[in-house]
């Protein structure tokens, strides 16, 4: 085993193993659970999960968290390191990995544990070409999923262990005597944003010392023409319902999908959800489009059967056993619909796309899209002011194509001062 600390440590052919793993229990005390290689439980991760599910974290957090500290776990028993006994130089290394490593590919979870199918020998239809790993798409402009980690995941992982051997140094956890993950060297004694005022933004300050810069991302709408194009490839009522509602309320994909009958009045045209984070109950205004399709979905799936009440979901699966619509569910739907338009638009895409038409609305003040789309700060919905990217290359082009005109059809020079146009026009016989 390298020693620690040691140059010799070959990162470059470091293959993190898929030992482990992530456990959904059911129990809603324990909602996750990380298991090691042997099936035992992983107990420091549990006493941190407690922790932070008893700060009003949802279970989805812990899932978030959990991924990556099973990331970390792994690196650690690939490595033969305890926990408490890591060294800085051993975060260092991980969070190094983690910029320059292909993630691991994984089957399938239909096909995992399975004999792979033989290849059939009459070839399939040609599909649509499938683009590199990190491309960008050609009608969207969103380079698809790379096979590096993003900046994003690798600063939500330095985060999330930083934070796990802060609460470990607090409790005097095992052997610990420094947190492995330490924070930038020009405020290693404070902590982010101390003494902010209130009334001021955040500036950007640096947290941990091996945290990645994360670019500032500009939200995508999916221009009118694009999403009129998506809505009439859809198959199924239901389908054209949710589509409608969430690009009209502007709620999340999990939000709307948590509905139950009960939440939708169709007199007062709005749609009660259970926010995000905060678990509140809100209701949004929809369109009245999306209550049409909405009524026609639900009279045909209740002639078929599909279970009626106050309290059942408001969307479910097509076929039977009747299951409530998951998010993965939802997700794959509308990626199917956008096969035929070669876009990589995503549901959060729409929420940006019911934000942008808010707020760019004259006659609906910001501080009303606020509260419909739950943001915390107006700063946060002061994005949608910025015009999006699509807008952009609009005025762009027809900023050209006026510079085209000028040059194709150059105007007249003017007359010097003091001169009458009129009599001008006269003495030449017509305009200059």
């Amino acid at each position: 085993m390298t020693q620690l600390g040691s140059p010799e440590r070959d990162l470059k052919r470091f293959v993190l193993p898929e030992i482990g793993a992530l456990h959904e229990t059911g129990d809603p005390w324990e909602p996750y659970r990380l298991i090691d290689p042997e099936g035992s439980r992983v107990e420091p991760v549990a006493l941190y999960f407690k922790d932070v599910q008893a700060g009003g974290s949802p279970a989805t957090t812990i899932r978030s968290y959990g991924m990556d500290l099973l990331r970390w776990w792994r690196f650690l028993w690939a490595l033969g390191l305890e926990w408490d006994k890591v060294q800085r130089e051993d975060a260092r290394d991980f969070c190094l990995w983690m910029q320059y490593a292909d993630k691991p590919k994984r089957d399938h979870w239909r096909h995992r544990g399975t004999v792979p199918a033989p290849v059939p020998s009459t070839p399939r239809a040609p599909g649509p070409k499938k683009l590199p790993p990190g491309t960008p798409n050609p009608v969207t402009g969103k380079p698809s999923i790379g096979t590096k980690y993003s900046p994003n995941t690798r600063a939500h992982s330095e985060t999330v262990l930083r934070g796990f051997y802060d609460f470990h140094l607090e409790s005097n956890s095992g052997s610990l005597i420094v947190n492995p993950f330490p924070l930038a060297r020009s405020r290693r004694a404070s902590r982010a944003h101390a003494h902010h005022n209130p009334m001021d933004g955040f500036l950007p300050e640096g947290s941990g010392r091996y945290r990645p810069k994360i670019p500032a991302r500009v939200p995508r709408r999916i221009p009118d023409e694009k999403y009129a194009e998506i809505f009439a490839g859809l198959e199924w009522d239901r389908d054209r319902a949710l589509l409608a509602s969430w690009a009209a309320t502007g709620s999340r994909a999990e939000e709307l999908l948590t509905s139950r009958q009960r939440d939708v009045l169709a007199g007062e045209q709005v749609i009660g959800v259970i926010r995000k984070g905060t678990e509140d109950y809100q209701q949004l205004p929809a369109s009245p489009d999306a209550f049409i399709w909405l009524r026609l979905y639900q009279e045909e799936f209740w002639r078929k059967g599909s279970p009626r009440g106050r309290n059942e979901p408001l969307w479910c699966t097509l076929r039977r056993p009747w299951r409530p619509l998951s998010y993965h569910a939802a997700r794959a739907m509308f990626m199917r619909a956008q096969q035929l338009l070669g876009s990589n638009w995503t549901l959060h895409d729409l929420r940006h796309t019911a934000a942008y038409r808010m707020a760019n609305d004259p006659e609906m003040s910001i501080l009303y899209v606020q509260q419909i789309l739950a943001h915390r700060y107006l700063s946060t919905t002061q994005r949608y002011l910025i015009p999006s990217l699509d807008e952009v290359i609009e005025q762009g082009r027809a900023h050209l194509a006026r510079q085209e005109r000028k040059r194709l059809h150059p105007q007249p020079p003017q007359p010097a001062p003091g001169y009458n146009p009129d009599s001008l026009n006269n003495l030449f016989g017509g305009p200059l």
